[in-house]
């Protein structure tokens, strides 16, 4: 698809060139024969009204100097004087182009089979024709066009070779997406399998007869685990589905980010504790961003059960909510395995996990990726550090004009 992609990308642009080229190379080529001819036309009528005179070398006449002759007729057509630069001794020949000039008809024209151009005018004794070499003119046409040839070839080659690298950069993120889209596909579908596998299997156990209620039972439980599993991970993906589009459906409005991130400390406290984990807060008062209450209290929902998830027994974890400048800075601090650079580079991807012992702790690594997401819907960006047995979660958001700073408060 993508190869189809950049290869119609390039097609187009260069139907375009080739379109423009054509365009320019024809009204230049136009423009210079309409050009010549014109002034050889108009060489002709001089030459053919006026006497015609011997110049002394270096002195040219008015107008393109072609290389011309000059047949004077009587009233009965034929040829009594002869002038030009070329020998008129063959008055056999001449005759000839003056019966072709008659057939042509007209007061000028062109003599093909010649390579002459002609122009007549009536004179006291009768009738004066005047003849043109075309010969230069067409080795001037015929150059023109062979240049042409040559610079269109050339622009053509540097254009396709543009258009190539164009396409590289123009599809990059379609491909960035689609291979996005096709690892989503193939991870989700990889996440589901298990729980279903566990599901049919003990659903087949159910219907044996070879088993006791108590056992029945366990599988019947075991089916209803997976079962929630399951929902979890498909409200996760609809949740990232839904941020991965929700930024033109999003209404914004002025929130107080500090009661919002107090308000989603307090549940988290039991579940800490039950944990053996210590929650300690520090949240500067009367910051107000704009954006969705409802995303931004997912995001700090997400990185608080993150933390828990992740943190070392007995642990400290810590919830810091300051504001620098015009911008507000959420950090959740827990102590835990230092992550090396490459996972801190990749762990806001889709179904990323620093190992598959985070399976079992309920993660499906979709929780970061829809936090990034509804960090980019705000625009603000997230991060995270590692450093002396610490992580270090970062969300960075736009105060809203007007939001004021006052004291710290700790919970």
């Amino acid at each position: 698809m993508i190869r189809k992609l950049r290869l119609k990308f390039i097609c187009v642009n260069m139907l375009i060139v080739t379109v423009m080229l054509t365009g320019i190379f024809t009204m230049i080529y136009h423009f210079t024969r309409y050009g010549m001819e014109t002034r050889s036309i108009a060489m002709l009528q001089a030459v053919a009204s006026e006497p015609f005179q011997h110049n002394r070398p270096g002195d040219l006449l008015d107008g393109v100097q072609l290389p011309f002759f000059i047949l004077d007729l009587d009233a009965a057509g034929n040829i009594m004087e002869t002038d030009g630069y070329f020998d008129l001794s063959d008055l056999d020949y001449l005759q000839t182009l003056v019966s072709a000039a008659d057939n042509a008809g007209g007061r000028d024209g062109v003599l093909s089979a010649y390579g002459l151009r002609f122009c007549r005018s009536i004179t006291p004794r009768g009738e004066r024709i005047a003849f043109a070499d075309m010969s230069s003119e067409r080795a001037t046409l015929s150059n023109l066009i062979k240049t042409c040839i040559l610079v269109g070839a050339a622009c053509f080659a540097a254009f396709l070779l543009i258009s190539w690298l164009l396409a590289r950069w123009a599809v990059k993120p379609v491909e960035t997406a689609w291979k996005q889209q096709r690892q989503f596909v193939a991870d989700a579908s990889h996440e589901l399998k298990t729980p279903l596998t566990v599901i049919m299997t003990n659903a087949e156990l159910l219907n044996s007869p070879d088993f006791d209620q108590a056992h029945r039972s366990q599988f019947a439980a075991h089916i209803l685990t997976m079962s929630r599993q399951m929902r979890q991970l498909i409200e996760e993906m609809l949740d990232l589905a839904r941020t991965d589009n929700g930024q033109g459906t999003l209404v914004f409005s002025p929130v107080d980010l500090s009661r919002l991130v107090n308000d989603a400390v307090l549940p988290f406290e039991p579940v800490f504790f039950e944990r053996g984990l210590t929650l300690t807060a520090d949240i500067q008062e009367h910051i107000t961003v704009s954006g969705s209450q409802q995303h931004l209290r997912q995001i700090t929902d997400i990185l608080l059960d993150n933390a828990q998830k992740y943190s070392s027994p007995a642990g400290e974890v810590t919830v810091q909510l300051t504001r620098q400048g015009g911008r507000c800075r959420l950090s959740v601090s827990n102590p835990g395995d230092v992550l090396s650079k490459a996972e801190r580079k990749d762990i806001f991807k889709r179904f990323y996990r620093t190992d598959e012992a985070h399976s079992q702790r309920g993660s499906y690594g979709l929780g970061l990726s829809i936090a990034a997401n509804i960090a980019a819907m705000h625009r603000g960006k997230i991060w995270v550090e590692s450093s002396n047995g610490r992580n270090i979660f970062h969300l960075e958001l736009p105060v809203k004009s007007g939001g004021r700073c006052g004291a710290g408060q700790s919970s």
